[in-house]
C-alpha cells in the first residue's frame, strides 16, 4: 500500500503492521475509521520472521505466569485457551491460509537435570488440565531421533504451528476489505498531542487521529516508557535444504511436533511445511543485545552465530551430516523482564501500547490487541482488570549500566546450563526482584 502524504485524519491511528497492530486493525474495522501505518510492509518484523510457533499461553508458559500471577493463573490460562481457539475458528471465517497444524510442540531434555524439570513441569501441566505425555529416551527419539534426547514432554493441545508471513499477510487482507486504511513504508516519527487528539508527523504527511495504538515491537519506541520496559533482543534461524526420503526415514518425525531444547538457551526446531521435501527450521539459542538498543540492518549478518547454530544443528542430528543450508535470517524481539506483553498509556490516555511479548506473540498478539483496544476505550472488561493488564513489568536500567546488566545475565545463563541448572547468586538476585530471566 502506498505511503502516507499529505494530510489525513482518522479515528483511531494504529503504529505498526506486525501481528499485534494487524489484529487491532481487524478488530477495530468497520465500526470506526482506522489507518494502520507501517515503517516497512506488514509482517516485515519479528512477525513475518518467526518460527511460527503458535501457542496458547498469554504468560510465555504456565511457570512464568505462576509465579508472577498464582492468584489469577486459572483466569490467564482459560483466556489463552478461549484467545487460541478463536484465533483459529476467525483464520476460518475470514479464509486465511496461514499453513495451521497441531502436531503439538516437545520440549527435549539434552542434559540430564532437565529430565527432572520436564517431569515437574508435568506435574504442574496436568494440574492445570492441560494435555501433556512424558517420554522416555526411547519414546522421544521414536518421535524424533536424536542421540542427545535423553526425555521429551509432549505438549499435545494448545498450540499449533503456522507460517508467519503468510498469517500476517491474510490478516492484512482481512483489515482491506473491512475498510482500514494502511499506509507501508511510513514510518512515524513523532508524536504529539492535538487538542483533544493525538498528532502523528511522518516523512511525507502528518496524520491526526483522536486516539493511538502503539504496536511497534522491539522498533523505536515513540513514547518514552516503551524504551523503559523493552529491548531489542537478536534471534537468528537457519533453514536447511528440502530433506530427501532417506534424510525423512533417519530423523523419523513423522507426526510433524514442534521441538524445543529445556535449557536457558534453547533452540526451537520444525518442520516447514509441505509433503514429502519439508526442510527444517532451525533457530534460536543466542540472543544478542547491542549497545543503546542497537537495530541495523548489518546485525542480522552476524557470521559466528549462525556457525554456532550449524554446529549445534550437527551435534542434535548427526545423521544429517552434509546438509545444506539455503536460507539465514535474522531479526529483533522486544524484550520484556517479565516475558510477556505488557500495557501502558501515553499523551494522556489518548495513546496506549503493548509491547514485549518475547518472542512468544503469535497467538498472544490477538489478545494484546483486544486489551489495548478495551483501555484505549476505557472499557471496564474482564481484561482490563486483570493484574497483568494493570502492572508493569521490571524497567530495564539506562545506559551503560543495560548494556552490562544484559551481558552478565547473559553469561549467567549460560553457566547455569553447564552446571546443572544451578542459578547462580546474579540469577538469584533477579529472581529476588521479578526481573524473570528464565528462559
Amino acid at each position: 500500500m502506498p505511503p502516507l502524504e499529505g494530510e489525513a485524519d482518522c479515528d483511531l491511528a494504529i503504529v505498526g503492521g506486525g501481528f499485534t497492530g494487524l489484529w487491532a486493525a481487524v478488530l477495530a474495522g468497520g465500526d470506526q475509521r482506522v489507518v494502520l501505518l507501517e515503517g516497512e510492509r506488514c509482517g516485515w518484523g519479528a512477525s513475518g520472521r518467526n518460527g511460527g510457533f503458535a501457542e496458547a499461553s498469554l504468560t510465555h508458559g504456565l511457570e512464568n505466569g505462576l509465579s508472577r500471577w498464582p492468584d489469577e493463573i486459572d483466569t490467564l490460562q482459560r483466556l489463552g485457551s478461549e484467545n487460541f481457539t478463536a484465533m483459529r475458528a476467525t483464520l476460518g471465517e475470514l479464509g486465511i491460509d496461514a499453513g495451521w497444524e497441531e502436531p503439538g510442540v516437545i520440549d527435549v531434555a539434552t542434559r540430564p537435570h532437565e529430565v527432572e524439570w520436564l517431569a515437574d513441569a508435568a506435574e504442574a501441566a496436568e494440574r492445570a488440565g492441560d494435555e501433556v505425555m512424558l517420554l522416555d529416551r526411547d519414546a522421544v527419539r521414536g518421535e524424533v531421533d536424536s542421540p542427545t534426547y535423553l526425555a521429551g514432554l509432549w505438549r499435545r493441545t494448545e498450540n499449533a504451528l503456522v507460517d508467519p508471513a503468510r498469517l500476517a499477510w491474510g490478516l492484512r487482507e482481512a483489515a482491506l476489505s473491512d475498510g482500514v486504511r494502511i499506509h507501508e513504508h511510513t514510518r512515524v516519527t513523532r508524536l504529539r498531542r492535538d487538542g483533544d487528539g493525538v498528532l502523528l508527523e511522518t516523512a511525507a504527511g502528518r496524520l491526526r487521529a483522536r486516539r493511538v495504538f502503539l504496536a511497534t515491537n522491539a522498533y523505536r519506541p515513540l513514547v518514552r516508557a516503551i524504551g523503559r520496559y523493552v529491548v531489542p533482543v537478536y534471534d537468528y534461524v537457519l533453514v536447511t535444504e528440502p530433506l530427501t526420503a532417506a534424510q525423512r526415514r533417519a530423523v523419523g518425525w513423522e507426526r510433524r511436533q514442534g521441538v524445543a531444547d529445556s535449557g536457558n538457551r534453547f533452540h526451537y526446531y520444525r518442520l516447514t511445511p509441505g509433503d514429502g521435501g519439508s526442510r527444517i527450521l532451525w533457530g534460536g539459542y543466542e540472543a544478542l543485545y547491542h549497545f543503546r538498543n542497537g537495530m541495523r540492518p548489518e546485525l542480522e549478518d552476524h557470521a559466528p552465530t549462525f556457525e554456532l547454530l550449524a554446529r549445534n544443528f550437527a551435534a542434535t542430528f548427526p545423521q544429517l551430516e552434509g546438509i545444506r543450508f539455503t536460507h539465514r535470517w535474522a531479526g529483533a524481539i522486544d524484550t520484556c523482564s517479565r516475558f510477556c506483553v505488557t500495557f501502558g498509556r501515553a499523551l494522556g490516555g489518548r495513546a496506549v501500547y503493548a509491547v514485549g511479548y518475547t518472542g512468544l506473540g503469535v497467538v498472544a498478539s490477538r489478545f494484546g490487541a483486544r486489551a489495548a483496544l478495551d483501555l484505549l476505550h476505557d472499557r471496564d472488561t474482564e481484561l482490563t482488570r486483570l493484574k497483568m493488564v494493570r502492572s508493569r513489568p521490571i524497567p530495564f536500567p539506562p545506559e551503560p549500566l543495560r548494556y552490562a546488566v544484559i551481558q552478565a545475565t547473559r553469561r549467567a545463563l549460560a553457566r547455569a546450563d553447564e552446571r546443572g541448572g544451578k542459578r547462580g547468586a546474579w540469577l538469584r538476585g533477579l529472581d529476588r526482584i521479578g526481573a524473570g530471566f528464565d528462559s
